[in-house]
């Protein structure tokens, strides 16, 4: 995967999570705040309004007062807002948050406002409770105790138990503060509970509702949808902006189908498809490529046939009018001549077509380079006698001869190369051969005409000839040099031209890989 296409995917990704996170976070405090307000009004609700049906609560319950600061005054003498006032005046209890706990706020017996705060909202309102209960209980006759016990529940929207056996007893600790105390507040089972003593010794157990929970299901659901839609939504974008990309390739692929070889998807750098684009557009590339040589190819075929079946025609019409047996041997001759020649062309044209439209299947192998070279001068010398060709091999090329090759292809080129400069020299041809550890290379030269350098690029053309000194006169047929270029190709290395410094004509050289790839690029 691209580096630039993991960092920008990263970047997205580390981008969502963010979001994600301070999205939930933010509705997860917004919630919670309206609920936690909304909790603690409905928590201390009854105690609120047992407070209120007292006409003088501050006397009644005289121990609140300083613990709580229990008192009814003005809204004014309590610096209360608009909106608490206005809530107040339709008889609702107000919780205040404050930086010390929490204010609760109703309208008393006689209209004014009835304060009680609270450091711990959940454990003083439990314990007020229990107290208030308690006192009601002591002024109670046993008799009555019972009736007593229902009312105050109801009242104060508490579960009062009767602890009546040691089955129902909380630990040693807690006993031992309220023996100490005349009350304890603990926890058991995640809910709130008061023990009290009564005045005759009897306990009583006070169970209030499950405390505020910030993590409710319905909060930990709705952060889960959010979520979740936020996943969707920008899965969806991901697969909008693929499926975009993924268009462009189809209908790039089916232009290319109506005949647009030319044309090419354009998806970018660093996007999910710039890979496929880039693929897709080589194997355009090269499809286009074999379009342009096929049509190429069938043009100068027929070209390049038309003048030896011209040939042959002529010669078999003139056999007919040939005289002797030596006129007659003659024709027959060219004829042959004619036939060798369609041969040759039809092997160079297949050799040529099989390379350019997907090559053989290399079969590397350890070969000497340098026997190679030698036995190519040495078959071009028995050809072109007149000629003097020699090869140039120093003592380190000899020691690293051995390379991974393709020998039958290789040869193939250099006896191109070498055929091709003997041709055009006037006398000398030389190949040099030099080998290092990482490379190959052959130099073949000639003291010929040379080739223009404007010219260079175009010689390894097919079927391409120069308007110089080598022309059709010289023979080939344009293939040679264009199968060597392929056959290097597939060795994943280069064939190209230059000049000779030392004889002054035309210098082809080939290079490639010494050792072939650990993973074949072919």
């Amino acid at each position: 995967m691209p580096l630039k296409f993991s960092l920008k995917l990263y970047a997205r990704l580390a981008s969502l999570a963010a979001l994600v996170i301070l999205l939930c976070v933010a509705l997860f405090v917004g919630i919670n705040s309206v609920r936690s307000q909304f909790w603690h009004e409905r928590f201390s609700e009854p105690l609120m309004r047992w407070l209120a049906s007292s006409p003088a609560p501050e006397q009644q319950y005289h121990w609140l007062v300083s613990r709580y600061d229990l008192r009814a005054a003005g809204a004014s003498e309590l610096m209360l807002s608009e909106v608490i006032r206005e809530r107040l005046g339709y008889d609702q209890v107000v919780a205040v948050e404050t930086s010390l706990g929490y204010r609760f706020l109703i309208t008393g017996f006689h209209g004014e406002a009835l304060q009680f705060r609270a450091s711990d909202p959940y454990r003083d309102i439990a314990v007020a409770s229990a107290q208030i209960l308690r006192v009601h209980l002591d002024a109670a006759g046993y008799e009555e105790r019972e009736e007593a016990v229902e009312r105050l529940a109801a009242g104060l929207n508490v579960t009062v138990l009767r602890v009546q056996g040691p089955d129902s007893l909380p630990g040693d600790e807690v006993l031992e503060r309220v023996y100490s105390r005349g009350s304890a507040f603990y926890h058991e089972n995640g809910e709130g509970r008061v023990l009290v003593q009564l005045a005759d010794g009897e306990l009583i157990q006070v169970t209030l509702q499950e405390p505020f929970n910030p993590w409710a299901w319905p909060v930990v659901l709705l952060l889960l949808v959010v979520s979740g839609s936020i996943l969707a939504l920008s899965l969806i974008l991901v697969l909008r902006g693929l499926d975009s990309n993924l268009r462009k390739v189809e209908s790039v692929a089916v232009r290319i189908a109506r005949g647009e070889m030319g044309a090419r998807v354009e998806a970018g750098e660093g996007t999910t498809v710039s890979r496929l684009a880039a693929a897709f557009n080589g194997m355009a590339e090269h499809i286009q490529r074999l379009v342009n040589v096929q049509r190429e190819m069938i043009h100068a075929v027929s070209h390049e046939l038309r003048t030896p079946v011209a040939r042959i025609r002529f010669g078999v019409q003139m056999i007919e009018d040939c005289q002797g047996q030596e006129a007659l041997q003659k024709q027959l001759d060219g004829i042959d001549g004619d036939i060798q020649e369609l041969d040759e062309l039809i092997d160079e044209i297949l050799t040529y077509a099989r390379l350019e439209q997907g090559g053989p299947v290399f079969s590397l192998e350890e070969a000497s380079v340098t026997d190679i070279v030698t036995q190519v001068v040495a078959e071009q010398q028995r050809v072109r006698p007149a000629l003097s060709i020699a090869g140039e091999i120093d003592e380190e090329t000899e020691r690293l001869a051995m390379a991974d090759v393709e020998p039958r292809y290789i040869h193939r080129a250099i006896q191109n190369l070498v055929g091709n400069a003997g041709r055009y020299a006037t006398g000398k041809v030389l190949v040099r051969c030099h080998i290092d550890e990482d490379h190959c290379r052959v130099d073949v030269e000639d003291d010929g005409p040379g080739i223009p350098e404007e010219e260079w690029e175009k010689v390894f053309t097919a079927f391409a000839r120069l308007d110089d000194s080598r022309t059709r006169t010289s023979g080939g047929y344009g293939l040679g040099l264009s199968i060597v270029r392929r056959i290097l190709y597939w060795h994943n290395g280069q064939a190209f031209v230059s000049r000779s410094d030392s004889l002054g004509g035309a210098r082809f050289s080939l290079v490639w890989p010494r050792k072939k790839p650990q993973e074949p690029g072919f």
